[in-house]
């Protein structure tokens, strides 16, 4: 480590701003530093100022990210909260994976768990490097340097961070930074620190892809086909015309649909409005959900795929006798919209080296190659600058990047010179956007005299959503797809001659992962199931479960140390009338006890406690707040949401007729983190797996009418 800046110099180069201290990854993947002028990727950047950059390779739809990956480089730097600001890194494949899909994306609640080390490296490098430079420059043992809200001290001697960027950017990084002691940790399991997006997102000045405009941008809307699957025929756009603000309407290369342009949203939406589009149906989705119904039923007396190594449905069905105490029931689940806050929307321009998209990006690794390839670029090409999301739900990281093809195949049809923005209105996004799969279970069930599990045969329909996908490679094992069947085919629970079927549902309605993906059918299934056979066996619910988990085993110790958690924090006693529920899912453990209230047939749910474990709490606020937003968004679908088809075309088109949760329906949640030191997994997801089976065994306690057909309203109950 050499430098030839003398103080004098550098606090006057300082000064003019020019000292920069970046600290990322290089060319090799390796730790590096340097300035701003060497070829890094930095995640952190200090500024001559002593204002600390995180850059953000995740993006930011309202899940925390903007202040977890923060507080692992602060925490590190010892740094001021309030001196640390945020920026979405680019997208860049090679330097900003994320280390789990090995592309970079967000998804499968994973953002802090993947960057954990990386980021906490990051800033460790950072604050080693600085003490490394004003050591020697106040020749001084750096080992006596002390670092307390981003200012360096040593006896009389005291910098800030800036003092000295420009300094340590010529030094070299060290290759495995001393990482602080989590028993020092200021910043990490701080309840009270302030998230960083909040104040930008509250006085309004939080840029939002709806909120870019590009000089000379029109505008474009999409007429789709109202069956899924259905192609353009012809179209006539004369009525179009008189639309003040249209451009010009033309169908889509693919004939996926008509794209109307013009001079603002609202005119593009009535040129839309305007068309007259006749289509072919010949590929379509033409069945109504009653029929698709019925078609899975089929599907489950006859699985395509033995889930499980070992005997098949067959076999075990094939060892209960007549003396065995059966238990059967059959659960479906209907589609669900996403239905962000922010519709899909997009910008692609021109620029001298190709193009640039401003959308709030979920999965920049496979918007780059589907634009490039529509435009006859390199993805490097196709340069995106990541603003915040709306909201996401998983809608927005879709394997085709349906919104951003259709954007720039707009952008092709304007011949690649025009700004084009893209905006889908929440009707798109209701009628013919993605949806969570339906789903069937069928569960048969044999208990041995003395009430243990003799025996369980589950049967699983569920559309695939990552077959004839990017990522069918890595999630289609054999022929299954594992998002259908995760939650039973790897539960936790020891269960004996345990056989889980699969057949696909096939569809030309388009589906994707939702809010926590498969778990959110196979726990309600599951967990409605464990319910079932405590009652059969007369057992206490949580008792039950227990006995189904060995402590031996680390997972499952940590299952039942939030089951015992919770069962203590709730103030659970065996026979009150009160619904559990508890499943593992991203890595994370979470139970949940609903306390519920039915008059009639109005029901309300006053309370529900939630204990999760998710290793080491990075930031206990945001975890809390996902907690709390899995519950409602859980409590939503099961209440209300359903998507349904009629002759092949969906039925709902905005929140009237797609209600989700309301305020008033939003129960007081009790939050318990349990301590760990384990490293950090998700949070985005997990809450959502066990709140509509707790809520569900809660109105069985009480009515003693078990929920098996969703949404809950179907069961004629009201809820308040």
């Amino acid at each position: 480590m050499k430098t030839n800046i003398s103080r004098r110099g550098f606090l006057k180069s300082a000064a003019t701003g020019s000292a920069v201290l970046v600290v990322g990854l290089n060319a090799k993947g390796l730790l590096a530093a340097g300035n701003e002028t060497t070829d890094i990727n930095p995640f952190v950047k200090i500024n001559g100022d002593g204002t600390i950059t995180v850059l953000l390779k995740h993006f930011e739809m309202g899940q925390g990210t903007t202040t977890g990956l923060t507080t692992l480089v602060a925490e590190e730097l010892n740094a001021d909260w309030s001196k640390v600001k945020t920026e979405f890194a680019p997208a860049d494949n090679t330097k900003y994976a994320n280390l789990f899909f090995g592309m970079q994306g967000t998804g499968g609640s994973t953002a802090i768990a993947n960057s954990y080390m990386q980021y906490r490296q990051a800033g460790a490098a950072a604050r080693h490097l600085l003490i490394e430079a004003v050591a020697k420059m106040w020749k001084v043992n750096p080992a006596e340097v002390r670092i307390e809200n981003s200012i360096l001290m040593h006896g009389n001697h005291k910098a800030h961070f800036g003092e000295f960027a420009g300094m340590a950017a010529q030094m070299t990084a060290p290759e495995k930074p001393t990482l602080k002691s989590s028993a020092d940790f200021k910043l990490i399991g701080n309840p009270n620190l302030g998230r960083k997006d909040s104040h930008s997102k509250t006085n309004g000045t939080a840029t939002f892809a709806i909120d870019v405009k590009v000089p000379g941008m029109v505008y474009a809307a999409i007429k789709r086909s109202p069956k899924f699957g259905g192609t353009v025929k012809s179209f006539d756009h004369n009525e179009a015309k008189s639309v003040g603000g249209f451009i010009d309407a033309k169908e889509l290369p693919n004939k996926a649909g008509v794209v109307v342009f013009a001079k603002n949203t609202w005119a593009a939406f009535q040129g839309r409005d305007a068309l007259t589009v006749e289509w072919d149906f010949s590929n379509a989705e033409t069945r109504s959900s009653d029929a698709i119904s019925a078609d899975m039923k089929k599907l489950t007396a006859t699985p395509e795929y033995n889930v499980r190594k070992g005997m098949t449905n067959d076999q075990v069905e094939a060892g209960f006798t007549g003396e065995d105490d059966i238990i059967e029931a059959s659960f479906e689940f209907p589609f669900l919209a996403h239905a962000p806050m922010e519709p899909e929307n997009c910008v692609i321009e021109p620029t001298d080296n190709g193009v640039l998209i401003h959308d709030g990006c979920q999965f920049p690794a496979l918007t780059q190659p589907v634009v490039a390839q529509v435009l006859g670029l390199k993805p490097e090409q196709v340069e995106i600058n990541t603003v915040y999301a709306g909201g996401s739900f998983g809608r927005r990281a879709n394997p085709t990047s349906d919104y951003h093809m259709e954007a720039a195949l707009a952008f092709a049809l304007l011949g690649q010179t025009t700004p084009v923005k893209l905006v889908w209105s929440r009707e798109d996004d209701i009628r013919g956007g993605y949806y969570r799969p339906v789903a069937r279970h069928e569960a048969k069930i044999a208990l041995n005299k003395d009430g243990s599990l003799k025996g369980w045969s589950h049967r699983v329909a569920c559309k695939s959503v990552v077959k004839g996908t990017a990522f069918e490679a890595a999630l289609v094992h054999e022929g299954v797809d594992h998002t259908s069947v995760e939650g039973i085919a790897d539960s936790l629970y020891q269960i004996p001659d345990f056989a889980v079927g699969l057949s696909d549902v096939k569809s030309q309605v388009s589906t994707l992962w939702w809010r926590s993906v498969g778990h959110t059918h196979t726990a309600y299934a599951m967990e409605s199931l464990m319910d079932m056979v405590a009652e059969k066996t007369g057992r206490d619910p949580i008792d039950l479960r227990l006995s189904l988990l060995n402590k031996q085993d680390p997972k499952q110790a940590r299952f039942a140390n939030v089951i015992e958690t919770l069962k203590e924090k709730s103030g659970w006693v065996s026979g009150n009338k009160r619904g559990f529920a508890a499943h593992f899912s991203f890595n994370s453990y979470v139970a949940a006890v609903a306390d519920v209230t039915v008059t009639d047939n109005q029901v309300h749910v006053d309370r529900i406690h939630v204990a999760v474990d998710c290793g080491t709490a990075i930031n206990p606020d945001v975890i809390k707040a996902q907690m709390e937003g899995g519950v409602g968004y859980g409590l939503g679908a099961i209440f209300h949401s359903e998507i349904t088809l009629s002759d092949g075309e969906v039925d709902q088109s905005n929140f009237p007729d797609y209600p989700t949760l309301r305020i008033n329906e939003m129960p007081e949640i009790i939050v318990h983190i349990v301590p760990s030191t384990e490293a950090p997994t998700g949070v985005g997801e997990p809450a959502v797996p066990p709140t509509g089976p707790a809520v569900a065994n809660a109105i069985y306690a009480i009515t003693g009418k078990r929920i098996t057909e969703l949404p809950f309203a179907k069961a004629g109950f009201e809820f308040i």
